[in-house]
């Protein structure tokens, strides 16, 4: 009888001692699957962060402008109108002009250059003219493209060129004329004599007013529609949207 308090009292503690065991085995336990989920975790997010990266990337690169390179050949025609005024009678050779495409030029249906697009110019060559038989002459050839909103680009094309017509039948006509009224005039002032001497004088007179008035300078005006076409063909890189 003595016995049973001690025996009951050593259970108590044994299984005391057990729970406190168990609990133990517990919390490492739980520790451990805590700890083993934190590295998984971490891939996890570092995973995520790499998605969202490469999405952005992508987003950026699909709304960043695309850059395609044209090339517009040989053959091709500038349809062009001038900014200024151009004379055989006051231009020089090698002196500038400018201009404004007034067609568009396309490539691979893309327009690549619009209208209204500055385009640059010297004159080659220009001929005053002289009298009688030596008219007027004019070259001209573009040397520079500059597309709206874009950069200068050089290039080089066939020349563009005029000449003056001849105005040897009107000379003539007029040399006539001024013999006719030289006779005239010699005729009421000296009779028949005079109609000869007068006839002279008149047809000095009609030659001299011929190559004064027959001497035509070739004029361009502001705005002159002019066609030129390229001899090499040109590249242009051009962002898409």
């Amino acid at each position: 009888m003595k016995r049973q308090p001690f025996i009951a009292a050593a259970m108590a503690l044994l299984l005391m001692l057990l729970m406190s065991c168990g609990s133990k085995n517990q919390q490492t336990a739980s520790q451990e699957a805590a700890q083993s989920q934190q590295p998984q975790s971490g891939a996890s997010a570092a995973g995520q962060a790499a998605r969202e990266g490469a999405g952005h990337r992508a987003a950026k690169e699909a709304s960043a402008p695309q850059v395609k390179t044209y090339t517009i050949p040989a053959g091709t025609a500038l349809h062009i109108r001038l900014n200024e005024a151009i004379s055989t009678g006051t231009a020089t050779s090698g002196s500038a002009f400018d201009g404004t495409l007034s067609s568009p030029l396309t490539a691979d249906g893309v327009v690549v250059v619009p209208a209204g697009s500055a385009v640059s110019g010297q004159v080659t060559g220009v001929d005053r003219g002289g009298r009688l038989h030596h008219p007027a002459a004019l070259s001209l050839t573009l040397t520079a493209l500059r597309p709206t909103g874009g950069e200068s680009i050089p290039i080089s094309t066939d020349a563009w060129s005029a000449k003056a017509k001849s105005r040897t039948k009107r000379n003539v006509e007029m040399i006539g004329g001024g013999a006719g009224v030289g006779a005239l005039i010699g005729a009421l002032a000296g009779k028949g004599k005079g109609a000869a001497i007068g006839a002279a004088v008149g047809a000095g007179a009609g030659t001299a007013g011929a190559a004064f008035t027959g001497q035509k300078q070739i004029v361009l005006s502001a705005e002159t529609p002019l066609r030129f076409v390229l001899n090499q063909p040109i590249t242009i890189t051009r962002s898409n949207p």
